[in-house]
């Protein structure tokens, strides 16, 4: 891939739809340079919006469920240098549905897919991080184990309190560093997953999740943030 001539840049795995594709879109208006990451079968969204920022936005495909693909992408970034990853790729579950009730494979497709996959691209493809740049990841406000006090969401929920711990065991094992880690809690946003009562567009959680990444560069260590900046409990 060739350099994109632009200052800073971030990489953004899972970028095809909903926040993923909305905090491209943000931070191609700030006039950074994007390198965006979908399957190969769900980049239309990507590639409409190459059309109109074609010098600033790369796409990649890439699978985070699969590792070889996410091999060939490190591959294929050679030696580029970033100074943010963020991984907004994610999957939902039924709501109601209990962990008695959950079908194993189920089970294991959410948490694969929320927690396992997200980290196992960070390790990957860490090392294209700048030295004192800022990997993070979507979480939720619901992966929050002190402030679970009404239940539901059970399956992801606890997909999202294992991506908060994995990061922060990653971010100790990094220690110590000058690298920012954050796992983000978006609010309550009118996606496939918050549903259309939610407060929040796509748009305005993204303009504040831009603002909060970018208000912890040189902030070193692991924060559970939400898109206002303002911290959520482990």
């Amino acid at each position: 891939m060739d350099a994109v001539t632009v200052g800073r840049t971030a990489l953004i795995v899972g970028a095809t739809r909903g926040l993923g594709l909305a905090l491209t879109e943000e931070f191609l208006s700030r006039s950074w340079g994007v390198v965006a990451t979908g399957r190969s079968s769900s980049l239309a969204h990507l590639r409409a919006l190459q059309g109109t920022h074609n010098f600033a936005l790369e796409i990649a495909t890439a699978d985070i469920n699969d590792r070889d693909d996410i091999a060939r992408l490190r591959r294929n970034l050679g030696t580029r240098k970033f100074e943010l990853l963020f991984i907004s790729a994610g999957a939902t579950s039924d709501p109601d549905e209990t962990i008695g009730e959950v079908k194993t494979a189920e089970f294991v497709r959410v948490m694969v897919t929320n927690a396992l996959s997200p980290m196992r691209v960070i390790e990957e493809l860490q090392d294209l991080v700048f030295p004192d740049g800022i990997i993070g990841a979507m979480s939720s406000a619901l992966g929050s184990i002190t402030d679970n006090e009404y239940g539901s969401w059970e399956v992801y929920r606890a997909s999202k309190a294992a991506l908060n711990t994995l990061m922060r065991s990653f971010a100790a094992r990094q220690a110590p560093s000058d690298r920012t880690f954050i796992v983000m809690a978006p609010g309550w946003v009118r996606t496939e997953t918050g549903g259309p009562d939610a407060d929040l567009s796509v748009a305005e959680s993204a303009h504040g999740i831009a603002d909060t990444i970018i208000g912890q560069a040189g902030k070193p260590g692991v924060s559970f943030l939400d898109y206002r900046g303002r911290r959520v409990r482990w």
